[in-house]
């Protein structure tokens, strides 16, 4: 696999052309196939794949890890610049995404216009699915570990109701290459080690080459506070280290300090991926 960070929080030093956002997308070439991973919140995305050398219109398929406007606002771009890629969400209940701390309150929902744009390119998913060969989009998540400490902020609302959002927005997307998995984590709201269990129970006793996504690891994204304590972080990364991970690559909602603190527990297996790097995997 051919892996490219088409927009994170961040970008390498040596890319000034290339835009930022708070936002995530990733592109991904594997056996014969181009995926998009999650679109941002713009067409930022778009401008920097030209950039990268890929082209929107090549791609196969778009897979949205959840219903947040920070992966899926780019989706409405993405239709405009591909003529006939399917995009895949998780099938859920239509309500608002809510961010609520400290008296601050902020809709964090994506734009759901977009669903009007192209309606036939949308397949929503409620069950483990093989998009391509070898190719698997889960739905179905453990709860073995508890999850992120970060998502005590995110919400829905339906009507005046405002419940605490479960995540029932959420997917997991795993390639299965001929020498080991890669999983893709998105923001991780089900917990990054939750996510790992999955696949090592769909596919037991296989190597996983790379974890990549956000882990949801910060607490509040303004201050980059972490999300728990230093312990908390530091047990994720020890947990990590007992399952047959090679790489992983992160950014985005993990935060920085967070990521500093698996960075001490997990070393070289532990990467930053900011806008416009590109990994063979």
């Amino acid at each position: 696999m051919q892996l490219t960070a088409l927009v994170e929080n961040t970008r390498l030093d040596n890319r000034a052309d290339l835009t930022v956002e708070r936002g995530l997308s990733f592109h991904a070439a594997t056996m014969g196939k181009q995926l998009l991973f999650d679109a941002g919140n713009s067409q930022v995305f778009c401008d920097n794949a030209e950039l990268l050398n890929i082209n929107i219109q090549d791609i196969d398929a778009a897979v949205i890890s959840h219903r947040h406007h920070d992966h899926c606002n780019g989706v409405t771009h993405f239709l405009a610049r591909n003529s006939e890629a399917p995009v895949y969400f998780r099938d859920c209940e239509d309500t608002e995404y809510i961010f609520k701390a400290f008296g601050f309150r902020s809709n964090v929902s994506f734009n759901k216009n977009m669903f009007s744009q192209s309606p036939q390119r949308f397949k929503f998913i409620n069950t483990f699915t093989e998009i391509y060969p070898d190719i698997f989009i889960v739905t179905e998540i453990s709860n073995k570990y508890p999850r992120p400490e970060g998502n005590k902020y995110l919400f829905t609302k339906k009507g005046d109701d405002c419940d605490s959002d479960t995540f029932e927005h959420e997917l997991l997307l795993i390639v299965k290459e001929h020498d080991g998995l890669i999983i893709f984590t998105g923001c991780a709201h089900s917990g990054v080690l939750n996510m790992v269990e999955t696949t090592v129970q769909l596919f037991p006793n296989m190597r996983i080459k790379a974890v990549v996504g956000g882990f949801h690891l910060v607490g509040l994204p303004l201050f980059n506070s972490i999300g728990g304590s230093k312990e908390d972080i530091v047990s994720i990364g020890e947990a990590l280290l007992s399952y047959p991970i090679d790489k992983l690559y992160t950014g985005h909602c993990t935060g920085l300090k967070a990521y500093a603190i698996l960075k001490g527990v997990l070393g070289d297996r532990l990467e930053y991926f900011p806008t416009g790097r590109s990994v063979s995997i």
